[in-house]
């Protein structure tokens, strides 16, 4: 293990996840929890995210928008909580992780913002060389941020695959992760980096916020951005 995850910290947080019983979260909170971690997103987005099919995220949408917890952006097609939804949104997150010990996320939580800090330093480097946008037209240069990106995805694999075992709302992240990663190995650069297009930044992102407000972490206050 490299750079900042020592290996019997890892085994010992693998260890420790693997003996657990997966939590299975209600389905329509899936969907309420999706939308909270997005902040706002299409319905297919809400879908991946939530690990639903499209007919059932919608039926969901519908009904938190019936109930005023969500609102639909036409001029995108976008959804999004409303104050309502997201007071009702902590609410329901408390019930929903009422089980957990207070640190039982720490000792997977601490490799993972260590391999958060190597994954923001190849965005950088990926997006930027020297200081000027990245034009990719040096291959070499490039296949050696994705080898980097490659062997970040093998360690955070089992982490990711650990907290599904832990939760079953989190059983995607490890799947989508290695997708998104093969996808960057196929040449698809900007599925690296790219905003708001199902990127593996876009997943990343979303695990580490999902991860902050399963444990109740204050962000601004941890400065894990």
């Amino acid at each position: 293990m490299s750079n900042g995850v020592p290996p019997q910290l890892m085994a010992h947080a693998l260890t420790t996840m693997a003996g657990a019983m997966t939590h299975r979260s209600l389905p329509l909170f899936r969907t309420h929890h999706a939308l909270r971690i997005k902040g706002f997103a299409k319905t297919e987005v809400v879908a991946v995210v939530a690990g639903h099919d499209l007919d059932t995220t919608q039926q969901h949408l519908l009904q938190l928008q019936d109930s005023g917890h969500a609102q639909f952006r036409e001029v995108r097609s976008l959804w999004q909580l409303t104050p309502a939804g997201l007071e009702a949104h902590a609410a329901l997150l408390a019930e929903d992780t009422a089980h957990l010990a207070p640190t039982s996320l720490a000792h997977i939580y601490g490799p993972f913002l260590a391999l958060h800090d190597r994954f923001k330093v190849l965005c950088g480097a990926f997006q930027l060389r020297d200081g000027v946008v990245n034009d990719h037209s040096d291959e070499a240069y490039d296949a050696a941020i994705v080898a980097g990106l490659v062997a970040l995805n093998t360690e955070v694999h089992p982490i990711a695959v650990a907290i599904g075992h832990e939760f079953e709302r989190f059983a995607h992240y490890s799947v989508r992760l290695a997708e998104t990663c093969q996808r960057v190995i196929n040449a698809e650069t900007n599925m690296f980096a790219g905003l708001m297009c199902g990127s593996y930044h876009d997943v990343w992102m979303e695990l580490h916020e999902d991860l902050i407000l399963t444990q109740g972490i204050d962000r601004a206050q941890e400065g894990s951005f």
